[in-house]
Formats: structure tokens, sequence, C-alpha cells
């Protein structure tokens, strides 16, 4: 029983661990979003100090999921047990806390434990955090009897080699782009389809009869004894578009959603362009200048007009800017600048400013 309990400990640990990291990894420019949202939390509620740690906000949750990835593997063969469930134990407390503050307070209303592939709300991932903390605890409790499964250089070897090839994922997905998009402005997708929730509400109303509870698609009379209680939507997760706060207006205010599903438009993403950075401007503006009246191209920014109309003169950008909201534009690309070439509103392609196409690999993708 006791090998049983072990061997559950170490697969769901280690498991658990490898799988949360390999999501992340896939996109850490999108566990470092969600860090700068934690560091403005705890910034207004416990100290502005927390500010200094936005810049390196993507530093930190690089090292935070390859450590993840690193500790599972090492949890699955045994690896130096007496330091690994030290790691693992500090790690996981300090993954309940910010899941536990996010369900208590609702500050925080993701965690991001399984990047955008599985969103769990904060009472979700904090059960999960507790759920994995008890099988934690036991491997803590025994570490001194958990065995190295490979000879030492061996062992080393297989951390050496997980964490070159983590490190290696996780920066090219920076320099590039998440190797699978979880998001719902993915190659693919139609953006106006994703903004109409996938069904109408199905309610079911609960009634008590006879001190029995009764459910019931229509409304019952109170005249044939039936007192209400409440009514429950049945499909909860299909009544919410997976888009609801995509907008996009004019320096004149006016609104251009609409008109930005309309043909082909090349849209250049920029948030905040004080951030934006402008190794790769020249490609961008070349490409601009050789799609001059063969596409719309459309620069969209979070920045105030006197900010990105500077940002052009200075880097030549010869597009019109439109504006949305910063949130949106990061989920969009994960690359600031980044470009997406959508027709009638279908996402066609998206670029990394470091992988900027020239104008002919643009237009043939319109043929």
């Amino acid at each position: 029983m006791q090998r049983i309990i072990d061997l559950a400990s170490r697969v769901i640990v280690g498991g658990l661990f490898i799988f949360s990291g390999l999501i992340k990894l896939n996109d850490p420019v999108g566990t470092k979003i969600k860090l700068e949202e934690y560091f403005e939390v705890f910034a207004a509620d416990f100290g502005s100090f927390f500010h200094f740690f936005i810049p390196y906000a993507l530093f930190i949750g690089t090292v935070l999921i390859v450590l993840e990835v690193v500790i599972g593997v090492a949890v699955l063969i045994n690896y130096r047990m007496q330091i690994t469930t030290w790691v693992l134990l500090i790690l996981l407390v300090f993954f309940t806390f910010l899941t536990g503050y996010s369900a208590i307070l609702n500050k925080v209303t993701d965690c991001g434990c399984f990047g955008d592939a599985i969103k769990l709300t904060p009472w979700q991932s904090f059960y999960k955090d507790l759920f994995l903390l008890v099988f934690v605890m036991h491997l803590f409790w025994h570490r001194k009897r958990f065995d190295p499964m490979l000879r030492t250089t061996e062992g080393h070897g297989v951390i050496a080699v997980t964490t070159a090839v983590s490190v290696f994922l996780g920066v090219y997905a920076i320099r590039h782009l998440p190797f699978i998009d979880f998001l719902p402005y993915k190659i693919g997708n139609s953006i106006p389809q994703q903004m109409i929730a996938q069904e109408q509400p199905v309610f079911e109303y609960v009634f008590l009869k006879d001190g029995k509870e009764i459910k019931s698609k229509s409304f019952l009379s109170a005249d044939e004894g039936y007192q209400y209680q409440r009514v429950d939507v049945l499909n909860p997760d299909k009544i919410i578009p997976k888009i609801t706060d995509y907008q996009v207006s004019s320096p004149e205010g006016e609104d251009l959603t609409q008109e930005s599903f309309t043909g082909a438009k090349l849209l250049i993403i920029m948030g905040n362009v004080q951030k934006t950075s402008t190794g790769n401007m020249k490609a961008i503006s070349k490409l601009i200048n050789d799609l001059d009246s063969k596409l719309d191209v459309w620069i969209l920014t979070s920045s105030n007009p006197a900010t990105i109309d500077a940002f052009r003169h200075e880097h030549q950008l010869a597009a019109p800017y439109h504006f949305a909201d910063a949130t949106v534009l990061k989920s969009i690309v994960r690359s600031d600048p980044g470009l997406t070439l959508w027709y009638n509103g279908i996402v066609l392609n998206k670029w990394h400013h470091n992988d900027t196409p020239d104008a002919q690999e643009v237009l043939n993708l319109l043929k």
C-alpha cells in the first residue's frame, strides 16, 4: 500500500507540474501578463514596491515555468528528493497563496495555472492546489525514503537536458509566437463569430412541493402547489461569447469595429508604444510602403494620439492608426509590435515582429 501511495503521489505531482509548466512554456508572455496583474494588485494591497517587479515579470515568469517543469521531472525520477521536495513545497505554498488570495478576495479572476488552454475559476484553482498539497506533503514528509531511480551522472544529465530544452522552448516562444494558440484570435477563427454566443440560455426552474424539490424546464403554477425556489442556467459556459471586449475606434471617436471585418486588413498591433520593441521597425515600415494601395493597413494601439503620432513619424509608419483596448491587443497577438492578417474578419495569419513578412508573402495569403 505504501508503494502505491508513493508512486501515486510522484505521478500526480510530477505529471501535473510538467503539464502545467509545458502549457505555460508554450506562452511565457501570457504568464508575464498574469504576473503583471498580480503585481498591480499586490501594489495596491500591500505596498507600491511591488511595482518594482513589473518590468521583470517576463524573466520571473519564465524562471518559474522552467522550474515547474524541472521539478516535475525531478519528482518522477526521485532526483535529489531532499532538495526537490523542499523546492516543491515552497513553490506549491506560493501558488496556493496566489490562488487562495484570488479566490477569497476575487482580485484576479484567472490565475493562469494552465495558461489559456484550460480556464479555471479562482476557487477551482485554489481547490486544485489544496488537492496537490496533500500529495506534496506526503512526498516531503517521507522524502528520505525515495531512492534515486538513476545514477548520479544520469540524473544530472536528465535534469540538465530538461532545463536546457525548457529554456530553449520558452525563449523561442517569446521571440516568435506560441507553438499552439489557445486564444480566440487564433489563425482560422472568424472574429465576428467569436463575438456571438454559441447558444441561447437554457433555463431550469426549481420548485418545492410536498417537501420535495421539483425541477422543470417550464414554470409551474403556484395554484397546483409548486413553490418557486430558483432558476438555474444549464449551459453557462456557452451563453457568453468567446470575445466580448473587441472594439476599434478612430481618432475622431467613430466606431470602426465592423469596418475592421470588411475585406482584407493587415493589423499592426502596438499597445503602449513607449514600451513597443523598435528593433524591426524598418522591416514593418517597408512592408507598409510595399503594400500601399494593395491592402488596407491599420495600426491598432492603446496609446494616446500625441504619443502614437510622434512614434509613427519617428519610424516612418505610413499607416492610419486606430484605438483598441490594451488587454485585447495582447490577446490578438503575443508580440508588441505584432502583425495579423484578416479577411472579412477571419484570421489568415499572424506574425511576431521578429518574423515580419514581406509584401508578397502577405498578398499570397489572399489569393
